[in-house]
């Protein structure tokens, strides 16, 4: 059965920004309209770093390590990832789609699975694990094509 039939939701997300499109015609031809966008304002590391690294005595007289930051930028990813579950969670249950794509780079969808309610988990029929956020939907509407259906 083809994965990209008409009505199926695709979302497109980065730790950053989410795409929501709706597949208007079908597999073969698919045409994808956006239904909503998401972004997150998420400055570099070093941005959002208050301070250099802390700093830890080591065993030997006067030796001190440094010791690992928290890595705000890649939290903030993560947050997002489930602040998206969530809103997937919100429109899936108010009958918004029956059927949906994902498509994140790998560490996004990762981190985007493991929030998923069950409700959503099983209406996700596909995934790709690539960043697509930049692509022309034409382009988007080709690859999804190829990755998901490519016996048509």
């Amino acid at each position: 059965m083809a994965v990209l039939t008409n009505g199926t939701w695709v979302l497109i997300a980065d730790g950053e920004k989410a795409l929501f499109l709706t597949n208007r015609l079908d597999a073969q031809s698919p045409d994808l309209e956006v239904v909503g966008k998401q972004t997150q304002e998420n400055p570099s590391d070093i941005a959002q770093s208050a301070n250099r690294p802390g700093r830890m005595p080591d065993s030997g007289p006067g030796q001190r390590s440094a010791m690992d930051d928290t890595d705000w930028h890649e939290l903030a990813k993560d947050r997002f990832a489930a602040d998206l579950s969530d809103m997937l969670y919100k429109r899936a249950h108010a009958g918004a789609f029956s059927r949906i794509v994902l498509v994140a780079p790998p560490g996004v969808l990762g981190e985007l699975r493991q929030h998923l309610h069950k409700e959503v988990q099983e209406r996700v029929v596909g995934e790709i694990a690539k960043d697509l956020t930049n692509h022309p939907l034409d382009k988007v509407e080709k690859m999804l094509k190829s990755e998901l259906d490519p016996m048509l």
